[in-house]
């Protein structure tokens, strides 16, 4: 059965990590009998800019009417003046409450071929393979109210975190459930000490866990401790589950770990639609200059392919894909620490497309 995939390029470096994802999926198409389809629409900077809204009426069509949508990232300083409603983040943040977005699965597994690649010590990231479940549609990004005012003649600032006990449960039964498939282990991270919203995501969590989850070990870690325990000892951790904004922080802190942002994917699940995207930024900076790792974009095509096109063994083969590329020696400049001679964006592209040819 042919499937839809609605492709959101963005901003920034968005185009070209998107551009070599596309290939995989060319590759998947011609040699491996996948039968995809995809229709390319504009998001972020690039919606405002063609239809002046971040989430344009056109895209929203068409990622209602997709399988799965691959999405590459958001964001850049040409935008930062626009009202906040029309910024590149505010289209990124509708898309995933339209979509019913809740639960961010962020892999972290630290690939032997780039150990030397972290600013960490072999020994202590060898075999690091961490899941973090994020909440992705309440919190503090979404809480109201929020604004700025003037208050005894100063501004003052402010935004609420809330999360509702059927928001914790819907997501610390997602983290249960990926745990049953790893090595059965939830951390669930919060600041319990200090904010109510977070002693009320306490005892939901313990609640749910003696309701339905006595078989996975559950533990408790205030995020300041985890942030920590993410670089004295990440091998503790199996699957971690927290909200929006300690979830944002932590993953992107755990990514280091690999070596580089550019090797993480992301899938974003929710009751009937799914979007996948790398977890790294618009990058301006190198924006158009063909240095951007792809790896990330095209591991977010293996979960896309796991998660919502229900073909395991497609994203096993481009999984394998990535591990024989980096076997062979191929590193794009983020990858580079060891004197090697980086690759651009579209030659990574090429390398991936081509062991994957390899396995057909």
């Amino acid at each position: 059965m042919a499937v839809r995939i609605a492709v959101l390029p963005g901003d920034g470096i968005g185009p070209e990590i998107v551009r070599e994802a596309v290939k995989v999926l060319d590759v998947l198409n011609s040699h491996f009998g996948l039968d995809a389809t995809w229709e390319e629409a504009a998001i972020g900077g690039a919606g405002y800019d063609a239809a002046g809204d971040p989430y344009p009426a056109a895209t929203q069509q068409l990622a209602h009417a997709s399988d799965a949508v691959l999405l590459g990232a958001v964001g850049g300083p040409k935008w930062e003046a626009l009202d906040k409603p029309l910024r590149p983040e505010a289209g990124l943040l509708r898309i995933r409450a339209d979509l019913g977005l809740f639960a961010n699965y962020r892999p972290t597994k630290v690939h032997s071929q780039l150990l030397d690649a972290s600013t960490l010590k072999p020994e202590v990231i060898d075999g690091v393979d961490i899941l973090v479940v994020r909440e992705l549609v309440s919190g503090i990004y979404f809480g109201q109210p929020r604004a700025i005012d003037m208050v005894n003649g100063e501004r003052r600032g402010y935004n609420t975190m809330v999360y509702t006990e059927s928001e914790i449960r819907r997501i610390g039964r997602t983290a249960f459930e990926a745990a049953r498939l790893r090595s059965n282990r939830v951390c669930s991270v919060e600041k319990a000490n200090v904010l109510e919203v977070s002693e009320l995501w306490r005892k939901v969590m313990i609640e749910l866990h003696q309701a339905e989850y006595s078989d996975v070990e559950l533990s408790h870690m205030y995020v300041d401790n985890a942030a920590m325990q993410l670089i004295r000892n990440p091998r503790q951790f199996d699957v971690i589950v927290t909200g929006n904004l300690f979830g944002d922080i932590l993953s992107d802190e755990a990514s280091m770990l690999t070596g580089s942002i550019g090797m993480l994917p992301s899938a974003s699940i929710g009751e009937k639609f799914a979007m996948y995207e790398p977890i790294h930024g618009s990058a301006p900076d190198i924006a158009g200059q063909d240095k951007a790792n792809p790896l990330a974009t095209i591991l977010s095509v293996a979960m896309m392919l796991r998660f919502s096109l229900g073909r395991d063994d497609l994203a096993v083969k481009v999984e394998q894909a990535v591990e024989h590329t980096l076997d062979a020696g191929v590193r794009t400049g983020d990858l580079c620490f060891g004197g090697e001679k980086p690759v651009s964006c579209s030659a990574m592209g090429d390398a991936v497309c081509r062991a994957l040819e390899a396995l057909a």
